[in-house]
């Protein structure tokens, strides 16, 4: 079994203070257990990777919370009895929460069901509204810390996937002209692609309050960088299907060296045949496509 580091992230941090702040906030109210437990929800759904993760979890709360509370007003309001109306209560939110997307959960509203329910001494309607309160409390708190405090930024990730597929790419091309007859695959490039694209939808989903501009800019520039980085892998796919690589020119040896690349392949090319052109045609547009990326993730 792998052993897992302890790591207290961030965005642990943030969750822990959004939950203090809610449940400080909620004090003035009347403290009791489902208050704080309704604005610890808030402030922990609200505090997500970006800015859209965190919109979204707010309005499946919020939809949960008011889901919960119609359901429990009506079904008080029916002759039957506090069990009975849990019965049927959550067999009707399951059965809805069914036909919904996966980030809709039935567990508020049934949480928030089961204490209008079952309390005889409540009144329903003022009970909803409040709980409605403590669950706003708790979201605009979390989504005030998640976008104030030190807000998620994945450029550095980004930046370290890219150097990550410059590393595969070198050795994927030492691979290629070790001189043996055993041929790279392009797998690992692929996984950082798709790695890369991972990291840029993360990015994308990240909305500030402050350097806007600055970060659709650098989206434009990650964007082309994942743009070079596909049709780069797109080349080495094909020189990875050649039974064996053709020889390659002296320029495109000087340019391997100069990248750090180790070429064990001699083999001189004294005259040249079509295999030996494809190669150098797709090393050199990969050589070239790497030092367009490198530059366009430096920003020159």
């Amino acid at each position: 079994m792998k052993r897992r580091r302890i790591h207290v992230g961030l965005r642990t941090v943030k969750t822990a203070v959004a939950i203090i702040i809610a449940m400080v906030l909620v004090e003035p109210y009347g403290a009791t257990s489902s208050r704080l437990i309704l604005a610890m929800l808030g402030a922990m759904a609200a505090v997500q990777p970006t800015f859209k993760e965190s919109l979204e979890s707010c309005v499946t709360q919020t939809v949960g919370v008011l889901f919960g509370v119609a359901a429990g007003v009506i079904l008080v309001a029916l002759p039957t009895g506090p069990l009975a109306s849990v019965l049927i209560g959550i067999i009707f939110i399951i059965t809805i929460y069914n036909l919904l997307p996966d980030a809709f959960s039935p567990s508020l509203p049934c949480f928030i069901l089961v204490m209008v329910c079952t309390d005889a001494e409540m009144a329903p309607i003022p009970y909803a509204l409040g709980r409605i309160w403590d669950t706003a409390i708790g979201l605009a708190v979390g989504m005030a810390v998640n976008m104030l405090i030190f807000p998620y930024d994945n450029s550095r990730q980004i930046r370290e996937t890219v150097d990550g597929l410059d590393r595969d790419l070198i050795l994927f091309l030492e691979d290629m002209f070790d001189g043996d007859a055993h041929l790279p695959d392009a797998d690992a490039m692929n996984k950082r692609i798709a790695s890369l694209e991972n990291q840029l939808s993360i990015f994308a989903n990240q909305h500030l309050l402050l350097h806007m501009g600055r970060r659709r800019r650098e989206l434009t520039r990650y964007k082309a960088c994942e743009y070079k980085a596909r049709e780069l892998v797109s080349h080495l796919e094909v020189l990875s299907q050649l039974d064996r690589p053709g020889r390659l020119s002296e320029a495109n040896r000087r340019r391997l060296a100069a990248c750090g690349a180790r070429v064990e392949d001699r083999r001189e090319l004294d005259s040249v045949m079509e295999k030996d052109v494809v190669t150098n045609f797709h090393v050199s547009q990969i050589l070239t496509l790497r030092q367009e990326l490198l530059e366009t993730l430096s920003g020159h």
